[in-house]
């Protein structure tokens, strides 16, 4: 199975890292802004670098949708796994329309509420995974998975 794992840096990308016991099992492309943080994908992980995307910020999302599209038809993943942030709302619509499946990892810092990109891309979601248990009392169809580091 091909994975496509989505982050950006910082906090999202440490939860990713914490993942690694999954995708290390797997052939795997990696998406994230390059940061300090991150660099150390350049060593043995495939990547596809794009800018920064701050939250909310509406025009960088629109001016990466068309590399979004890009990446996802170059690469071809079976999966589509994003532990956020805003760089998990252009990867989620276009994979839905390509219909390829995306899982979602809400950010263990997200106990009462979910994130703002966590609620964009929660309808689209094929899973929906939250570290908080509180939260499946809130929302139908996410899945509590216990606590990632």
């Amino acid at each position: 199975m091909k994975l496509m794992l989505v982050c950006t840096s910082g906090g999202h990308f440490a939860t990713m890292k914490g993942l690694k016991s999954f995708w290390s099992l797997h052939e795997r492309v990696w998406v994230s802004d390059r940061q300090k943080d991150t660099t150390v994908l350049d060593k043995g992980e495939k990547v596809h670098w794009l800018p920064y995307q701050a939250p909310r910020d509406v025009l960088a999302i629109l001016r990466n949708l068309p590399k979004t599209f890009r990446i996802l038809y170059q690469e071809k993943p079976d999966v589509v796994i994003s532990t956020g942030a805003s760089l998990a709302i252009n990867f989620a619509f276009i994979a839905k329309l390509m219909g390829i499946k995306f899982i979602f990892i809400e950010s263990i810092s997200r106990s009462q509420e979910l994130s703002v990109s966590g609620k964009l891309v929660y309808p689209i979601s094929d899973e929906f995974y939250v570290q908080w248990p509180e939260l499946c009392e809130k929302y139908d169809k996410v899945v509590f998975r216990g606590y990632a580091s």
